[in-house]
């Protein structure tokens, strides 16, 4: 995900390779959340994004790493979040992204709910090739 003209900073890596990394995860994206004034709910909406993220990227993916960052665009601030593992991907990303759909045990929200949580989001996968996700929360 190409964003003109901004500036990424702060980046961090968390590795999610178990259940207590993606609680690891979780605390960084609300702490972070918190130190660049996202409001509570956007807070708590990216907070819940990637809590699904990490627990498909440690579920499906076999496990992989969370890197956060903020974007700088004209004077306006965003929480970036990406995703990646080296897993089996995902054959049918239309079918992935359909509220409802599920490859395992879950609701079939975790992309699909994802995606409607933050403001902008990406995903690249391919069977063999890993997934990237990435999502952005903008302050308002």
């Amino acid at each position: 995900m190409n964003f003109p003209g901004a500036e990424e900073s702060d980046v961090e890596e968390v590795p999610i390779v178990d259940s207590g990394d993606m609680v690891k995860a979780r605390q960084k994206v609300r702490t972070s959340a918190q130190l660049h004034r996202l409001s509570l709910v956007d807070q708590t909406k990216l907070v819940t994004a990637a809590s699904e993220l990490a627990r498909n990227t440690l579920v499906y993916g076999g496990g992989g790493v969370m890197r956060a960052s903020v974007l700088t665009r004209s004077g306006k601030r965003g929480i970036k979040i990406q995703f990646v593992d080296s897993g089996p991907g995902i054959p049918d990303l239309d079918l992935a992204l359909t509220d409802g759909w599920t490859s395992g045990q879950g609701m079939g929200l975790g992309l699909s709910g994802a995606r409607r949580l933050v403001d902008d989001f990406d995903v690249v996968s391919a069977p063999g090739a890993g997934t990237t996700v990435t999502v952005v929360k903008w302050t308002r």
